[in-house]
């Protein structure tokens, strides 16, 4: 297989060391040279834990505070991920964490749209909430920008909830939701990964289209047969649960399972600089690890177009060009 889709990719996670090296230059800092810059951008095999993996958004973050650097990350970006063989990636960003020197949400909003028309490759952007203390206006603020901003392809696609789920858990932000369904914004929330199957029960409550990562959804069968009968998608990333340890032993991880009783699994990369993976390879890793089959690589791709947030036109131009 040589085209791919992924709908859960983080922009400040996935700046290479080339990107990085770019973007730094239009800015005139200096970093390090090789081997430690890749320590600072990318987690080990062997990661000890989720706060290390989080560590590594600090530099990528530090160079996407401008509107030049923001629009250039998000061409380069969605370049790489063209480059390796994604037709169609959503690339989701916290406009709030783009303020540090001065843009407003706004300005981060619009260079990273204007990155998205320059690039190469083709995608939509999904505006990331965060969870968190005291950010609730800067929340409210992002899904009023989803609202100005939507369209069906092209642009701005949807929202979604990030950051601590363990900290700051789902049920903080009901009243977020009910302004997004109040819009018409569709939206995908960080759930069952750091927190358990309450937390996705509680995203399709509000009425997530679909769920980032949903791996733990398996503690209430209840939620499963939830997800079955909506037909709820799920972005799973394998190597971002390992090194997180959302999941402690892989040879545990449910993906194969949820596969098997017909729930609308999609593979996806999340933040493939700081894993140091691609689209390609978590297909491989799933081959290798799980014996994942051509046919059941079809179904993937098959549930990732019916579940991308964009419009009939693109799903039928993209089912065309991975199947024919």
């Amino acid at each position: 297989m040589d085209k791919y889709i992924d709908l859960h990719l983080h922009l400040d996670g996935a700046i290479t060391p080339d990107i990085a090296y770019k973007l730094a230059a239009l800015q005139g800092i200096d970093l390090p040279n090789g081997e430690a810059l890749e320590k600072r951008l990318s987690v080990s095999e062997d990661c000890a834990d989720l706060n290390e993996f989080l560590e590594c958004f600090a530099l990528p973050l530090s160079l996407l505070q401008t509107k030049e650097t923001l629009s250039e990350a998000a061409r380069l970006v969605l370049d790489d991920a063209f480059s390796n063989g994604v037709i169609y990636a959503e690339i989701r960003f916290a406009p709030q964490l783009h303020t540090q020197n001065g843009m407003t949400q706004e300005d981060a909003v619009l260079a990273v749209l204007d990155g998205l028309k320059k690039s190469k490759g083709r995608g939509n952007i999904i505006l990331c909430c965060m969870r968190g203390e005291g950010n609730d206006a800067a929340n409210l603020e992002t899904v009023e920008l989803a609202k100005k901003y939507l369209v069906k392809d092209g642009g701005v696609v949807a929202i979604d909830l990030a950051g601590a789920e363990g900290l700051f858990p789902t049920s903080k932000y009901r009243g977020l939701f009910a302004k997004a369904r109040e819009y018409g914004i569709p939206f995908t929330i960080h759930a069952g990964e750091a927190d358990g199957a309450k937390s996705v029960r509680l995203a399709l409550e509000y009425g997530a289209a679909r769920i980032g990562h949903g791996v733990r959804s398996f503690e209430d069968g209840e939620v499963l047969k939830i997800l079955k009968d909506r037909a709820v998608p799920l972005e799973m990333c394998p190597t971002s649960n390992r090194q997180t340890h959302a999941v402690e032993d892989m040879s545990a991880y449910p993906f194969m399972d949820y596969m098997n009783m017909g729930l609308k699994v999609t593979l996806n990369t999340d933040d493939p600089a700081i894993e140091r993976t691609t689209i390609a390879a978590e297909y491989k890793y799933m081959e290798k690890t799980f014996g994942l089959s051509e046919k059941q690589e079809r179904i993937l791709l098959e549930n990732a177009v019916e579940a991308a947030f964009t419009d009939d036109k693109t799903k039928a131009e993209l089912t065309n060009m991975l199947f024919g």
